[in-house]
């Protein structure tokens, strides 16, 4: 299974969140039970700074992961192009990269106003 390329906008200093279907190669959706995973967010692949995403499994039959973020969180990423990607690890420890691609991180204007 190849990781699939979904680009995201990540408005600083909001809670961000989303959720992807995994399939597997044949078209079923893939069963997570017993799957843990991670997600992190970076300026690019050999920045030494990252942000993690919080992962969830809402369905895990239905093979769905969630990612987010609170807006604690977001605000302290500075507006601009950054990197990020979802490692899922089976029960039997066999790690898959199920998606990746760009995350627009879009300052905000109200931000600065909350956190004074």
């Amino acid at each position: 299974m190849s990781a699939k390329i979904i680009n995201l906008v990540l408005e600083q200093g909001t809670d961000f969140q989303s959720t992807f279907t995994i399939y597997n190669d044949n078209g079923s959706k893939l069963n997570l039970t017993g799957y843990t995973g991670k997600g992190l967010i970076k300026k690019s692949t050999y920045s030494s700074t990252s942000y993690p995403f919080s992962l969830t499994f809402p369905n895990r039959i239905g093979g769905q992961v969630k990612v987010s973020m609170a807006k604690t969180n977001t605000s302290l990423i500075e507006g601009g192009r950054y990197l990020y990607d979802v490692v899922i690890t089976s029960p039997n420890d066999f790690s898959t990269r199920v998606v990746q691609g760009s995350v627009l991180v879009t300052p905000g204007v109200s931000i600065w106003q909350i956190m004074m």
